[in-house]
């Protein structure tokens, strides 16, 4: 087996994003067929409208939930497979020159599938842990009749046991595909260092540094995904809880807020790490012909901020135009008050670039704790 517990434990990412769409998806879903089982003893109007308005909400959050976060799974998922593979090149390539099969060692990744099952249980028992209180809040008016958390094993089926299937299926697939390499190919250090050059006068070390932060970028397109992706959960989530106090409960409106801020922290740090250790040898020889922290720091770290700002931006527009449609198709003959709300925006706005220059000012400091000598020996 090439992929270990350990490396499989890794892809705490993928993990999170699993439990986190598992257990909105397995908590709407639940509801909605247990609502659906007490809809002939719904009779009075206003409890109707209520029923109505419940069902409809379910499909709309099961649909687009689960579809983003699944979705965002599988990018996450090829990205660890991919960097898995460019890590372990040369252990790779000699398992191919002693006759292994690419098949045969892709068949081993089938453990990435792994953190797709830890994190989707986790998803599927915290639900059914929340739920006695989640189906209080939503019937707090008493107006639909008292339901009780019933067990579908179809919904195990669809999001815990067919995920693991799939996504361990799509790992082996993929590496697979990835390994249809030359075996010299593999057993090549193709690692690529930055040209570093001693500081000479500003307009050669501004030239020098825009091309760093140039090459960061290309070299690891996929980092800038990750951390659009969590600016735009932070942005979306966040403001969406903090708007729609009219619309859900306050368990709905904690728990938005709580699924965000996790999403958004868990991809924005591994998106840093991955960018530091990447980098690591570039920065420790930058600093060694003499530029400072923060010059390295915001040559191989700041070249994501502009991505940040643009997921953070997006996810607004997302979050105001989601809450308008559910306006328009669930709540259509409800009166509310609700607007775009500019306090909301400015309160995750300031919280999301404290959070994201923390992060980045943790692991500039933590290379700098770092010899040169022990980086360009790992």
């Amino acid at each position: 087996m090439i992929v270990g517990l350990k490396d499989s434990l890794k892809l705490i990412g993928v993990s999170i994003l699993a439990c986190c769409a598992v257990f909105v998806c397995t908590m709407f879903l639940n509801y909605y067929f247990d609502l659906r089982a007490v809809g002939d003893l719904v009779t009075d109007a206003n409890a109707q409208a209520l029923y109505d308005a419940q069902l409809l909400t379910s499909k709309v959050v099961i649909l687009i939930t689960g579809l983003c976060l699944a979705l965002t799974a599988v990018v996450m998922l090829f990205f660890y497979i991919r960097h898995y593979i460019d890590a372990h090149k040369k252990q790779l390539g000699i398992l191919k020159a002693l006759g292994y099969a690419d098949i045969k060692i892709a068949s081993g990744f089938w453990t990435f599938g792994l953190s797709v099952f830890i994190g989707a249980a986790a998803g599927f028992a915290l639900a059914f842990a929340v739920m006695p209180t989640f189906y209080a809040t939503q019937n707090n008016e008493k107006l639909l009749p008292d339901m009780s958390v019933g067990f579908h094993g179809e919904i195990l089926a669809y999001f815990v046991i067919i995920p693991t299937l799939i996504y361990a299926s799509v790992a082996i697939l993929y590496a697979y595909y990835k390994l249809k390499t030359p075996v010299i190919a593999l057993l090549k250090d193709s690692v690529q260092y930055k040209n570093v050059k001693k500081r000479g006068n500003e307009r050669e070390k501004t030239s020098f540094l825009t091309g760093v932060a140039l090459n960061v970028l290309s070299g690891k397109k996929s980092l800038a995904f990750f951390i659009f992706f969590a600016a735009f959960c932070f942005s979306a989530m966040i403001q969406m809880g903090l708007s729609m106090r009219e619309l859900a409960s306050p368990m709905m409106e904690a728990i938005m807020i709580a699924i965000g801020v996790l999403l958004a922290c868990t991809t924005l740090i591994l998106a840093v790490v991955t960018a530091v250790k990447e980098n690591a040898k570039t920065i420790a020889l930058m600093r060694a012909y003499g530029y400072s922290q923060a010059e390295c720091a915001n040559a191989v770290l700041g070249v994501y901020r502009p991505f940040g700002l643009l997921g953070f931006a997006v996810g607004t527009v997302y979050q105001w135009g989601l809450l308008e449609m559910i306006l328009a198709l669930v709540f259509k003959n409800v009166e509310t008050n609700y607007k775009f709300d500019f306090v909301a925006m400015a309160i995750s706005f300031a919280v999301y670039v404290v959070v994201y220059e923390a992060i980045l000012l943790l692991y500039a400091l933590k290379l700098r704790k770092a010899s040169l000598k022990q980086i360009m020996t790992e």
